[in-house]
Formats: C-alpha cells, structure tokens, sequence
C-alpha cells in the first residue's frame, strides 16, 4: 500500500520502505515510531488486530503453511488473530515458529508470483577498511547479528578463515550462506538454539530463497524472541554490526533519518545494542562511512536539525569508518569526542575540535 485507500481506510508504516517513504513525505501516510521487538505488542495494544493477511509457501502434508522468507511480528500473532493467506508456490517453506495449520485460517487465495529480488550491494575500498578492522576483533565461535548492505557484505566476505560461528540475526542476507556451505558458520559454540541459523527475517536473491527451502539449518523465529534484549543478553559473544547515517559527537547515532529527513525508522538496531552490552563477551559496533557522497563530514559535533537518535549514547559501544574504530562505552565526553574526532575525514578532523572546544565537551589534556 503506497497511502490513502478510498475515504476510509489511510495505511499506516511501522518502517518506511522504498514504497511507503514517497506517501510519507506526501502526508498519505503515517509512520509509528517503534523498536522492532516491540511490533507484536504494539499491534495486540495499540490496534484492532482484526485480521492478518499474508503471503506463504504451499501447505505441507500435514496441512501446515509455512510464512517462508518470514517470521517476525506476523508469526508472533498466529494463534491470536485471524488469518488470511495468500499461497505462492515459489515462497520457500522454511523451518522454526512461522508455520500455520490449515484448520487456523479464515480462507485462502492462490497466486504464482516471484520474490522480490535484492542484489547483494557490493563493498568499495571504504566499506572494506571498515569491515577489516571488525573482523580482527571477532573471535572464533561468536555469534552474529549482521543485517544487509554493502559493509555487511564485506564483513561476511572476510570471515571465511574463521570458525565455529553462529548467528542470531534479524535479517538474514546471501552473505551467510557461503559462510554455512563452506562450515564457517557452524552454531555450535551457541548459547541458545545451537546449531541452527536463527533468524526472523529474510531478503536476497533467488539463490538465498533456493538455500531457504525445506532447510533445517535454518529457523524463522518471531521478532519478540529474536530481537528481544533479554533474548540477545543470554547469547554469549553477541557481535552486533549495525549502520548508522551519522554520529554527533557526544555518541548519539541517527540511523533513520537523512539529512534531518524521516528515511525509515529504528528496526532493530537499538534492541542489538543493547542486548550485545549486556552479552557476556558481546561487542557492538555501529558503521558508517566518514563522508556522505559529497563530502560532508558524518561525524558532527551536532546531529544535523531534523534528526532523531536511533540508538542512545550510553549504549553505543564502538563506531568506526574506514579511518578506525572509537571505543565510546565507559569514556567521558571528552574522550569520547576525541576519539570520534580521530576517525573522522582527515579534511574534517579541525573543524570537529574547533566545534568540540566551542561546546565545551573537547576537556584539557
């Protein structure tokens, strides 16, 4: 849905997509702020909740369909709200908690579609300092929360000597299945569900759909589970690797807004921090590139008006671009902008300290 239908209904946005963002910044759209564990409560509490609809794989033998490349808020409320389906042949019928019984639906229509298909993004030079530099500090037999895009892709490609990993993702991306055929990631070191790829989500290429199908490797859990701090805490080595579009230099991270403009909204990347400081041996880094595409500096001394925090200063714990690595948790706000300061553009780096000196947070040395 793109904004208003008719004169009654008006679709509301949980994250702004490729195809809600226009409606949003035309005003035929609404946009709830949320953190991505929380959707199921939000809509048991804050909504009707009177029918799902949703797209899933072909009923097994025993009448089971399976919401495939999907778990997240939609499986969280099988059981509690009543559910339309739409059955495609070419949806992947995966494993975990997303499966729903014949006998639980209110109907069914057919409809032979392919998946929407998204290109790996292909890392530059920048997005390869950047995941260098994180793939140093990952031990064997951690366990990954890693979403989609290019400097994700390029730390996936540079774990291929490691071993014994495990993942516990919210979106799972054509990256981890090379990392599984070539036994990199095994899940055998994992606190919870070992041995299984865990996930509540996923989008890729047909060849990750194909890997998908029928896999017990894999499990789709719902959001409330995955996504939970409480859940990601228990995990020991938690890594979580999230981006950001700029970093003020106090630490706060604005991650769903550009350029002081609504782009998405928070998804997850508060709840991994989070539960990655609270992981036993769990690290969490925050990446971004230095500059934006026409050279100006994402590191600021403020965040640029118009701009919300996604995830607090007091939880965010390293930030690095491809200059290096600030360690943020447990330092002053001196040394915290010190530190941000060092990994900034080499071209921005006096204009930050003249700007840190003028709010006060620079401190004597």
């Amino acid at each position: 849905m793109t904004g208003e239908c008719g004169d009654h209904l008006r679709h509301v946005s949980y994250f702004l997509s490729p195809v809600t963002r226009p409606a949003y910044w035309e005003g035929r759209c609404d946009l709830v702020p949320n953190h991505f564990s929380e959707m199921p409560h939000l809509l048991r509490t804050h909504t009707r909740c009177s029918l799902v609809l949703a797209a899933v794989s072909p009923p097994d033998r025993h009448g089971y369909f399976s919401l495939g490349t999907n778990a997240e808020y939609v499986a969280a409320l099988i059981g509690k709200v009543p559910f339309f389906v739409e059955v495609n042949p070419r949806m992947p019928r995966t494993q975990g908690l997303n499966q729903i019984h014949e006998s639980q639906l209110l109907g069914w229509c057919e409809r032979d579609a392919p998946l929407v298909p998204v290109a790996p993004a292909i890392p530059d030079e920048r997005d390869r300092a950047i995941a260098a530099q994180i793939v140093e500090r990952i031990p064997n037999g951690a366990t990954l929360q890693i979403g989609i895009g290019a400097i994700p892709n390029a730390v996936l490609e540079s774990l291929v000597d490691h071993r014994d990993l495990g993942i516990h993702t919210e979106l799972l991306s054509d990256g981890v299945v090379d990392l599984v055929e070539r036994g990199v990631v095994t899940g055998t070191r994992k606190t919870l569900r070992p041995n299984k790829v865990v996930t509540t989500f996923s989008l890729g290429t047909q060849l990750l759909y194909d890997w998908l199908h029928e896999n017990h490797a894999l499990e789709l859990l719902p959001v409330d589970y995955v996504n939970n701090p409480l859940t990601v805490a228990r995990e020991h080595g938690l890594v979580s690797i999230n981006a950001t579009t700029e970093v003020d230099l106090f630490g706060q991270c604005a991650s769903e807004t550009m350029a002081g403009r609504y782009w998405s909204s928070s998804g997850g990347q508060a709840d991994f921090a989070r539960g990655a400081m609270y992981s036993e041996g769990g690290q969490a880094f925050i990446v971004l590139h230095s500059t934006t595409h026409t050279g100006i500096s994402r590191i600021r001394v403020s965040l640029t008006e118009g701009s919300v925090v996604t995830t607090l200063k007091n939880t965010v714990d390293h930030v690095v671009t491809e200059y290096g690595i600030a360690k943020l948790r447990g330092r002053s706000l001196a040394e915290r902008a010190r530190a941000l300061v060092a990994i900034a553009h080499p071209d921005h780096r006096d204009a930050l300290e003249q700007g840190a000196r003028a709010a006060g947070i620079w401190g004597a040395r």
